[in-house]
């Protein structure tokens, strides 16, 4: 059989892109060494439970275009993703934000937030990041960096902050607001019932 398209990956973007070109008439064959599709964001029900088999993956967007679109494959919740980190009993809002900077430090504007962690940065003699402990606490200080980041990420990825670049860790969310939603985004929500099986 002769294919138009051959599709590495039945992730969000293969199954997408095969979705389409189907449809507009092409033949395309799609690879995946995985025995399921949706590459990470795959879940399985387990005793009426969706459990996401690679981590919780959020779907967000502030495209009304695109959330119209996934929409008409899976039915979603209102889901804000708003988690607390919990360090030996002591709860702290992520992503880091004005709650986070005030239950570690008791600041309540963010100038004062801003302050302690360019002081900590100072003492830590951090002028260009050059690894992930320096960036983390470039980005958050040192107290949050020890409480919050260095042991959930060593652990992560088995290696110490120290080897890990620091552009991993770039994309995590600093808000001197007080707002507890880790995705700035319109749009977000975990799918409940997929249109396809129905």
């Amino acid at each position: 059989m002769k294919y138009d398209y051959l599709v590495v990956g039945a992730g969000l973007y293969g199954a997408t892109f095969a979705h389409e070109a189907t449809k507009k008439g092409k033949r395309v064959l799609v690879v995946d060494k995985r025995p399921n599709i949706a590459g990470n964001v795959f879940t399985e029900e387990i005793e009426g439970i969706n459990v996401h088999k690679y981590g919780a993956h959020i779907f967000h967007t502030n495209n009304k275009e695109v959330w119209d679109y996934v929409n008409r494959f899976a039915e979603f919740n209102r889901f804000t993703n708003s988690p607390v980190a919990n360090y030996h009993g002591e709860l702290y809002s992520l992503p880091f934000n004005m709650y986070t900077f005030n239950k570690m430090w008791g600041v309540t504007t963010p100038e004062e937030a801003e302050e302690k962690i360019k002081k900590q940065r100072e003492e830590a003699g951090i002028t260009e990041p050059k690894n992930l402990e320096e960036q983390a606490i470039s980005l958050v200080g040192r107290d949050i960096y020890e409480k919050l980041i260095k042991g959930y990420t060593e652990k992560q990825w088995g290696r110490p902050c120290m080897e890990l670049p620091a552009f991993i860790i770039k994309r995590l969310p600093v808000r001197f607001t007080f707002d507890n939603n880790y995705f700035n985004a319109l749009y977000q929500g975990i799918p409940v019932l997929s249109l396809i099986h129905k």
